[in-house]
């Protein structure tokens, strides 16, 4: 046999316990794994991908050099594989001159629009309340921030890899999930069954907030390794770059056997991050609903359209039959439940800021972006605003979101419902291993 051989069948075995783990209830939840799959990958992607192409969502502004808060000493990725094309670098090669233009028309006001209604875009494009944010959110205005085509800058395998990225992660587990030092997370430094019994006797001890936080990073690190694993170069000549699914690379991350049991751990972690930004964006429709409310590009037939198919996926999504009951959260005693909700914001705050720590410029942005989105669904989730002046008979202008957290929130939902997607590729991928 082939070296690769053994290392194959063994991943076939490994393959079937994936596919024999990964299913079933999720914790702290009433939904389970399949009830997921049916309603994202036949119901709701395909719609989903679809929006994400429109001129409205595809360009994010954002700030890609910004300083690191934390540490100085960082390695930039000098791969060409790590840099970004913001708009105004790359309109010769990818013939979008006018698409660019448009992109920095995004952030106007329509002057067509009833001066109400203006007033009303004006102060959507300025609010900034620090009590709701779960995230930093970059300057727009700073003249570092530049439009960037999420279309033709894709999240995929970009050879960031080693000790820089391995801090990232480390940082964030273990100085933002509350998590004591004297606890050491599954595989973070090869430790055995009992420390990782220890562990999780310790996750199921903490209260379901913090569990919840913990599951949510969890979950949103998984979703990033199954697209590095499914978008990876596999090929690399100086004729042509061939990227694809690498199904080694998806075992070693999230095979039972390969990760002694704490791959499918990570693959359920995804479903529940799945479910509280399901849950977000269905609590949230009201606010897409009203009438003054555009997908403002100047273009007013593809806006109304954009808006229509907004509509019918926050519909599909309202649906769904297990949403997740974000009551259960920050409940008890009013004053225990403010501070606790106060150290969730903050804790999440601060992980949103080590994003711009992140050596490669292309991992830094889908950072950014998926944690501000998260942070947007959060927000959603625990306004004070949304919950006492947005009920479900008719929203509040009270409660705002700007462009920057819409666009995020939706490609970050996306983000993860190509995760769930990509799952299924790789089920079919894994029964034809020989």
């Amino acid at each position: 046999p082939t070296p690769e051989g053994p290392r194959l069948c063994a991943g076939r075995a490994a393959g079937q316990v994936y596919r024999r783990r990964v299913s079933g209830y999720l914790d702290d939840c009433t939904c389970d794994v399949e009830t997921i799959d049916k309603f994202n990958n036949y119901r709701l992607f395909p719609r989903l991908q679809k929006l994400l192409e429109s001129d409205y969502f595809r360009y994010y502004k954002v700030n890609l050099k910004k300083p690191c808060p934390f540490w100085n000493d960082i390695n930039q990725c000098g791969r060409r594989d790590c840099a970004v094309k913001p708009c105004h670098s790359y309109s010769e090669e990818a013939n979008r001159i006018e698409e660019c233009e448009q992109a920095e028309r995004l952030g106007a006001v329509d002057e067509s629009l009833s001066e109400e209604t203006q007033k009303a875009v004006l102060q959507w494009t300025k609010h900034d309340d620090s009590s709701d944010s779960f995230c930093e959110i970059d300057d727009i205005q700073s003249p570092d921030a530049e439009y960037v085509d999420l279309l033709l800058n894709p999240e995929r395998y970009t050879g960031y890899k080693g000790p820089d990225a391995w801090r990232i992660w480390s940082v964030i587990y273990e100085e933002n999930c509350f998590k004591p030092q004297t606890i050491q997370r599954p595989l973070a430094s090869g430790q055995g069954k009992s420390k990782e019994n220890t562990f999780y006797n310790w996750l199921e001890g903490l209260c379901v907030e913090k569990r919840a936080f913990y599951r949510l990073i969890s979950g949103l690190h998984a979703s990033i390794n199954v697209h590095l694993s499914a978008r990876y170069l596999l090929q690399d000549t100086w004729l042509e770059k061939k990227w694809g699914h690498n199904v080694t690379e998806f075992q070693q991350r999230f095979d039972g056997i390969l990760t002694e049991g704490e791959g499918p751990r990570r693959l359920k972690n995804l479903y529940f991050l799945y479910l509280i930004e399901l849950r977000a964006l269905s609590k949230v429709l009201p606010f897409f609903e009203r009438p003054d409310f555009q997908l403002f590009t100047g273009n007013k037939v593809q806006d109304a359209e954009n808006k229509a198919l907004l509509l019918e996926i926050l519909h599909e999504i309202k649906s769904f039959p297990l949403h997740f009951d974000e009551n259960s959260f920050f409940a008890g005693d009013k004053n225990e439940a403010h501070k606790l909700k106060e150290d969730f914001r903050l804790h999440f705050r601060n992980i949103s800021r080590i994003m711009d720590c992140v050596g490669c410029f292309k991992c830094r942005l889908w950072g950014k972006l998926q944690t501000q989105g998260l942070g947007t669904a959060l927000k959603i989730l625990f306004s004070e605003k949304l919950i006492a002046n947005m009920p479900e008979s008719g929203p509040s202008y009270e409660f705002q979101l700007t462009r920057q957290e819409i666009v995020s929130l939706f490609n970050a939902f996306g983000r993860i419902s190509t995760s769930v997607r990509e799952l299924e590729n790789f089920r079919h991928l894994l029964q034809n291993v020989h």
